[in-house]
């Protein structure tokens, strides 16, 4: 991975912006991804600034890897003073531009981001149902797994 990527995630995590649960928000929005186990939730405030409904504040709670906490912390400062109009049309790139270019296997750092804001700002909008057979992140989560053992025994010129 690059260096200059990994030290701009070091730089946002020493100090998170907007970090933790907002009392009286007015949207928010969670995004999970069972591929990973990361999860983002998205508090926002609106106040009224020239005729136009913008993002006063913007924070998150993020359980996941740096780059998905980081890409949130950037991301809640990036939206300040946008409409939900136009933080609708932004692309996941466009959330967390100081970090450059993600890797690609960081990718859905941005996605999962761009996701707990299309919760929050399309509240109507109804998620695609789960396949019934598919788990939960949840139970995913607090559920272990069957394990099972294989004993070999060994002959003693073996050992």
């Amino acid at each position: 991975m690059d260096t200059t990527f990994e030290q701009k995630v070091a730089d946002a995590l020493a100090n998170p912006k907007n970090l933790g649960e907002m009392e009286n928000a007015d949207a928010v929005g969670t995004a999970g991804s069972a591929g990973c186990g990361d999860m983002v939730r998205l508090w926002l405030k609106f106040k009224e600034e020239n005729g136009r409904k913008v993002i006063d504040r913007a924070s998150f709670q993020s359980f996941g890897c740096e780059t998905a906490i980081a890409v949130a912390s950037l991301a809640t400062e990036a939206i300040r003073g946008k409409t939900a109009e136009e933080v609708l049309k932004m692309k996941s790139t466009d959330l967390a531009p100081d970090l450059g270019p993600l890797p690609p296997v960081k990718l859905h750092c941005t996605q999962l981001v761009e996701s707990a804001l299309h919760a929050a700002l399309e509240p109507s909008a109804k998620p695609a149902e789960p396949a019934k057979s598919a788990p939960t992140l949840l139970e995913q989560i607090t559920t272990q797994p069957e394990r099972k053992m294989k004993v070999v025994f060994l002959k003693d010129d073996q050992t």
